[in-house]
């Protein structure tokens, strides 16, 4: 048994962990709802379509990296590997587009199996907001801005950039397409092997390749921009004024992309050079075709998700537990009388540290490692007056007070 580990690709979020991601979440969270969005969660799994029919049988998720198994019952199940498409299939199941627009953000463990790296892990935690039944490019721009005030508030505005790209509406997609498999067909021999299978199947996602060679013939393919129509020409020119409006900087990145068909419009990631090669922490875009490919009616939406694990390591806050109060009986026979004041501090509110066993000294060396502020310490004299001592941890003074006065005490000089 003392060999035991986790299984390779997860960790243990240990408390000083947990604190650090704690701050990530809160943020998101506080700033989500000054927008208007609110918490909504999905199951941790669902039926393999689910994601099959979304993220396209074409992607690495699909054919690589999804933890999918067979239920008792024989059903295909799916451990969620991002929140997008869950988040869909619960506004279809749920009947919520009666009461579009709908503004929702979710927060979980997401899983992949992936080759783990720093920032990179089988199961990661995201945080992720989708804003569904608006059409209009002030949608984008608005979840741009939440995406940046979030960033803002954990420090990091200095060590991200923002990436954008228009994918255009249908018509200009399928113009593009037919212009970049052209291109890409006279050099389909020196294309990698994944780029050659995604050539007949879905050759945008070529363009997000990260492989040296297919980088070089990307360098010369054909611009998106160049083959957008006027329609989404005016989409795009709207966002990138509206972000400029709101002080955002940016920068056109013509290569970032979205595979699939459900995908358009707007594209766009928060990427940063402080973590290797795993560049961008923040990611999304515009999906107007997903729910409707779902099965639902056909809807508009854009959202992002983005890496818990990868905003904790960019931010340089590390969260300190809050300082408790500790109340330590002289001797044993004091511990009940103790353990019940304990009680009643906690019921007024205070943050209180109980050592179960020890004496007096060993107590308050537990006090001090765990970095308490004072100890009530209760003696058999003081407590015949009905009184207790108070110690400041910090600087070594104490006094008398009366035990009916110990919550008040505290929380006028501690609380």
């Amino acid at each position: 048994m003392s060999n035991l580990q986790p299984v390779r690709g997860t960790h243990d979020l240990l408390p000083e962990d947990r604190r650090r991601h704690r701050h990530v979440e809160d943020v998101a969270m506080a700033t989500s709802g000054l927008y208007g969005f609110e918490e909504m969660a999905t199951p941790i799994f669902e039926f393999t379509d689910v994601f099959a029919r979304t993220l396209g049988d074409t992607s690495d998720i699909v054919t690589k990296e999804m933890y999918t198994f067979e239920t008792k019952g024989g059903d295909k199940i799916t451990l969620r590997p991002e929140g997008t498409a869950g988040v869909a299939r619960a506004f279809i199941s749920n009947g919520m587009a009666q009461h579009a627009p709908i503004k929702v953000f979710y927060n979980g463990p997401m899983f992949r199996h992936e080759r783990p790296q720093k920032g990179r892990q089988r199961q990661f935690h995201q945080f992720g907001v989708e804003l569904i039944g608006v059409e209009g490019p002030q949608a984008d721009i608005e979840v741009i801005a939440l995406a940046h005030q979030i960033l803002g508030g954990l420090g990091l505005a200095d060590q991200v950039k923002l990436e954008i790209n228009s994918l255009g509406d249908v018509e200009s997609r399928s113009a593009f397409r037919t212009v970049l498999v052209d291109y890409f067909k006279s050099y389909e021999s020196e294309l990698s092997e994944d780029s050659r299978d995604r050539l007949g199947k879905n050759p945008l996602r070529i363009l997000d390749s990260k492989n040296e060679g297919d980088r070089k013939i990307i360098a010369g393919a054909p611009d998106f921009a160049e083959h957008l129509n006027d329609a989404s020409k005016l989409f795009i020119d709207t966002v990138q004024t509206g972000l400029t409006d709101l002080h955002i900087p940016f920068e056109r990145n013509p290569n970032l992309v979205r595979g699939m068909d459900y995908y358009c419009h707007t594209a766009f990631e928060f990427i940063t050079t402080e973590l290797g090669a795993q560049g961008a922490v923040l990611a999304g875009g515009r999906y107007d075709g997903l729910i409707g490919q779902m099965g639902g009616p056909s809807t508009p939406g854009v959202g992002w998700a983005a890496g818990i694990e990868r905003l904790a390591m960019l931010s340089d806050v590390s969260p300190t537990r809050n300082r408790p109060i500790s109340v330590i009986p002289v001797s044993a026979d004091l511990g009940s009388k103790a353990q019940t004041l304990v009680q009643d501090l906690r019921n007024a509110g205070l943050f209180i540290e109980f050592s179960f066993t020890g004496n007096m000294k060993k107590r308050l060396k537990r006090a001090d490692k765990s970095n308490a502020r004072a100890a009530v310490i209760l003696g058999e004299d003081e407590l015949k007056d009905g009184n207790v001592v108070l110690r400041d941890l910090d600087s070594g003074e104490q006094k008398v007070i009366l035990l009916s006065d110990v919550a008040q005490t505290l929380k006028s000089n501690y609380g």
